[in-house]
């Protein structure tokens, strides 16, 4: 859902508020020092016309004047470093604000969400596009308000010297606002593609980066390298526009104050000529439309800036926008220790609206059952195991555990009843005892060894250089796929939950290994639900019931010599292998 500036702004005022006190303290920091910089020209302009001609210059109220001189420029100056330290605390503290609801909100945001949105895509805006919000809100806060204040502040003090000079600034001072807003207004938009490009970028890269190997198997190099230069070139673009369009601001406006200036000067000379005006409040004047021009040229940089800021904001916003998973139920049960009844009753699902997965599905487990789901690629194998761990809700129907609906128990509580080994391993940047014992933190290390020992990783572990202390990425660095299968099942073995879902939980281990894997299995799985995603069906050979799948519906069932004798489908998946 795309937002106007409207809307951004109003949610950034959100965040604002909630330092409204620094905020407060540097406004008027800002406004102290905006009046003693505009009090130094009138200093300067009595020291002028205290020169009256030669040998008769009045030294002592120079003097006296340069010693307030340097007090005011001392003055300004800690103004300024204070409020550029207030100015800081609160722009990278409201980042540091947004950052945190936006990671929180990912962690709130459903699966589909992320199956649907590229990675790099949603790193980009949580990274770069707050970092470029961040130096947009820097430089608004910086210059936007000492500009806004210098610009009022100037006029005020013009004014008290001559009305009619300063009239003559007041009415060329909206030919600069004309020309910095038309071009602030075509920038957003031009602004707005570039953050999306980076985006895409961002996305395309992490793509590439971890998928490294796959394009290097199939020599996509120079495919790889082209679709780069295709989204790099459309970057180049969309950049070398905004920045062309928002680089016009400083010129124009820079052509206008310059016209003020000559005219400030151009007036004021005729006016000293005639008598109305000092020769020192003459210097003070041009002074004064130096320093209110000056503040246009800043406020038109910052202007572009924060049209880049604000669109990177509304890219962070979006996502912030994106519908929550539903809640748990406030009624909603905890499911304390599951005893093992599962029953699909009529569930239908499907990922996209009007296609297809699965319809009309009945299932009973029995506590201590073993259940292996087979079936072509496709037929909804992983999608029975997303809607058991409320992954995804069932779009009809309802899975039951233990009788009760598990759309009426916690989440949380639901998961904890369930042991998850996946094909897919995943590890987290830590120790090995650490991503072993990930789901039970209490667990003692005589515990980890023994759950490692039981998934027959102990003796690998061991060779490692500082053993069960050894330091791991989150890609597992040196590990081989199987190795680091066998610490994700030693994770399993650890947490002894009453139900496991094994999702080709051998597929990367050695036969001689996986032997010994399934023996552990086979003894974990003595008293509890399995739900065994199988291609390999000499591996599910033992289970109490197999589901056949295809299209989404069961099409057979039974144990392994009762589906053989149908000679059915299964009887042709498994003698194909």
């Amino acid at each position: 859902m795309k937002m106007n500036q409207k809307e951004i702004l109003l949610k950034v005022w959100k965040y604002i508020k909630g330092y409204r006190g620094r905020l407060g303290l540097s406004i008027a920091l800002a406004s102290l020092s905006v009046i003693l910089t505009l009090y130094a020209p009138v200093l300067v302009g009595a020291a002028i016309d205290y020169i009256v001609e030669q040998g008769k210059v009045e030294f002592t109220a120079i003097y006296q004047l340069l010693l307030r001189l340097a007090a005011v420029a001392l003055i300004t100056g800690l103004c300024q470093w204070i409020m550029n330290l207030l100015n800081n605390h609160i722009a990278y503290g409201i980042v540091a604000d947004i950052r945190r609801d936006v990671f929180a909100r990912l962690q709130r945001l459903p699966l589909r969400y992320m199956d649907s949105h590229p990675y790099g895509d949603v790193v980009s805006r949580v990274i770069a596009d707050a970092d470029q919000f961040a130096d947009g809100l820097l430089l608004g806060f910086g210059q936007l308000f000492t500009g806004v204040l210098t610009i009022l502040g100037t006029l005020l003090f013009m004014l008290s010297l001559n009305p009619a000079i300063t009239l003559v600034v007041v009415c060329l001072t909206p030919l600069s606002l004309i020309v910095a807003n038309f071009i602030a207004k075509s920038t957003f938009s031009l602004f707005n593609v570039q953050s999306r490009t980076r985006g895409r970028q961002t996305a395309f890269v992490d793509e590439m980066i971890g998928n490294q190997k796959v394009v290097q198997a199939f020599l996509k190099e120079e495919e790889t390298l082209t679709s780069f230069e295709e989204i790099n070139e459309q970057l180049e673009r969309c950049s070398l526009k905004a920045i062309f369009f928002s680089s016009l601001t400083n010129p124009c406006t820079r052509f206008i104050n310059s016209l003020v200036y000559a005219a400030v000067a151009l007036s004021g000379a005729f006016a000293a000529i005639r008598g109305n005006i000092s020769i020192g409040d003459l210097s003070c004047f041009l002074s004064y439309a130096k320093q209110y021009t000056k503040p246009f040229n800043e406020i038109s940089g910052v202007v572009t800036e924060l049209q880049n800021a604000i669109a990177c904001a509304g890219r962070i916003f979006e996502l912030m926008e994106e519908k929550e998973q539903l809640p748990d139920k406030q009624e909603a049960r905890l499911l304390q220790q599951a005893e093992g009844f599962v029953n699909f009753e009529k569930v239908s699902f499907s990922y996209l609206p009007g296609q297809r997965l699965i319809e009309n599905l009945n299932l009973k487990v029995r506590p201590g059952e073993k259940i292996a789901i087979v079936g072509p690629t496709g037929c909804g194998k992983t999608t029975l195991i997303n809607l058991l761990m409320r992954f995804y809700d069932v779009t009809g129907g309802c899975i039951r555990v233990d009788g009760v609906d598990i759309r009426d128990y916690t989440r949380k509580s639901l998961r904890l009843n369930f042991g998850m080994v996946l094909q897919d391993t995943w590890l987290k940047e830590g120790t090995v005892w650490e991503n072993i014992a990930m789901g039970n933190k209490e667990a003692s290390r005589e515990a980890v060894i023994e759950a490692a020992k039981a998934a027959h990783a102990h003796s690998f572990i061991k060779r490692l250089p500082n053993g069960y202390d050894t330091w791991l990425t989150e890609d597992g660095g040196s590990l081989s796929q199987g190795q680091k299968q066998l610490i994700c099942i030693a994770r399993i073995m650890l947490l002894l939950p009453p139900m496991l879902i094994l999702d080709e939980a051998t597929s990367s281990i050695d036969t001689r290994t996986e032997m010994k894997i399934q023996e552990a299995f086979g003894r974990l799985m003595e008293g509890r639900v399995s739900f065994i995603v199988a291609h390999r069906l000499s591996t599910i050979r033992d289970a109490d019931q197999i589901l056949v799948m295809k299209e989404g519906s069961i099409i057979e069932q039974g144990n392994h010599e009762q589906l053989l004798n149908k000679k059915g489908f299964y009887y042709q998946l498994y003698y194909s292998q």
